[in-house]
């Protein structure tokens, strides 16, 4: 048995009798590391789900994505991944510096597949996986805690249709968000933001 339920969980279990079926399933499919077939799984995906908290308790998630793989198993119990240019709040970043508690949410809409990883993370700009990464501004390193698949009843089915014109890509200049160029932003931009080069293309999506 891991250490997935507090009290929270209990009561609800409890309260709708599936206390039994919950603790088979920790028992069966809880594990604290990624076994061959999840980092198949996770090395194949191009987006996850990440769930954070702050110092209060108080959650936000968002929507990560990269090149097909950009999520690294560096081993059975480490992922790693880029963060890149965003809009500047870092609400799921400065949540990872203040708490460490993160939720990764896999899934593979085509195949109606998921899997969950639950654990602590760290960001550090001089992560040797920078090299890997164009344009990141650090590597956020995921160490496991609780590894398991969900069931996929409830995921509707979707085709991956174009990837992000956004994606970071060696050799070439990524376009920037037509939204930073706008005068109600564009004044407060960081110094270096490449929204600021008026040679750089601006895209909308």
């Amino acid at each position: 048995m891991s250490d997935l339920y507090r009290k929270g969980h209990r009561k609800l279990q409890e309260q709708f009798d599936t206390r039994r079926m919950a603790d088979r399933l920790d028992e069966a499919i809880v594990r604290d590391r990624l076994d061959e077939e999840d980092a198949a799984f996770v090395r194949s995906l191009d987006m996850f789900f990440l769930s954070t908290v702050d110092d209060r308790g108080h959650p936000t998630c968002s929507y990560k994505a990269g090149e097909p793989g950009f999520v690294q198993v560096v081993d059975a119990r480490t992922l790693a991944f880029p963060n890149y240019d965003g809009n500047g709040m870092y609400l799921s970043m400065g949540n990872i510096a203040a708490t460490k508690q993160v939720g990764l949410l896999f899934i593979d809409f085509e195949t109606q597949t998921r899997m969950r990883v639950q654990g602590e993370a760290t960001i550090d700009a001089n992560d040797p996986l920078m090299a890997d990464y164009p344009e990141a501004q650090f590597i956020v390193r995921v160490t496991t805690r609780e590894v398991f698949p969900n069931c996929p009843r409830y995921i509707h089915k979707m085709t991956r249709v174009a990837p992000s014109r956004f994606v970071p890509k060696p050799g070439c200049d990524t376009p920037v968000p037509a939204w930073k160029t706008r005068e109600w932003v564009s004044d407060t931009l960081p110094e270096k933001d490449p929204a600021r080069d008026p040679k750089r293309e601006a895209l909308e999506k």
